[in-house]
């Protein structure tokens, strides 16, 4: 398996999931949808971070972001990514070092979009939740 190659997010397959908080937070997490949806070539949703992880991993997809998930989530899609070629890290592009912290914030991608996509996201950080 490797990773796309794919070096333009204007040109990136993006997929996303959205925690289970959605409904008292769904204005928060939907700006970042809307604003990656005025950039990328177009977005997926299929339910399953351990899924969507995987098709980073094997080429399918360019990148992922999601947040709220569990480490167990996430610990095999990161391993899958990293041997794969690709990067995983937090939204401000700080890589894993604790288990516990994996999923809280999950940034999965190619590699190629890392920075691209983290330049969407950061400004949204501080953006009011509700």
């Amino acid at each position: 398996m490797r990773v796309s190659r794919t070096a333009r997010l204007s040109e990136a397959l993006l997929i996303t999931g959205f925690p289970y908080d959605r409904a008292d937070r769904s204005a928060y997490y939907t700006g970042f949808y809307a604003e990656f949806l005025e950039i990328c070539h177009d977005i997926r949703r299929s339910g399953s971070a351990a899924r969507d992880m995987a098709w980073v991993a094997a080429g399918r997809a360019d990148g992922f972001w999601e947040f709220g998930l569990s480490p167990w989530d996430a610990a095999a899609g990161l391993l899958l990514i990293q041997e794969s070629g690709g990067r995983v890290t937090d939204f401000l592009g700080k890589d894993w070092k604790d288990h516990r912290e994996y999923g809280r914030q999950t940034l999965a991608t190619n590699g190629l979009i890392h920075g691209q996509m983290m330049k969407v996201i950061r400004p949204g950080l501080g953006r009011n939740p509700k």
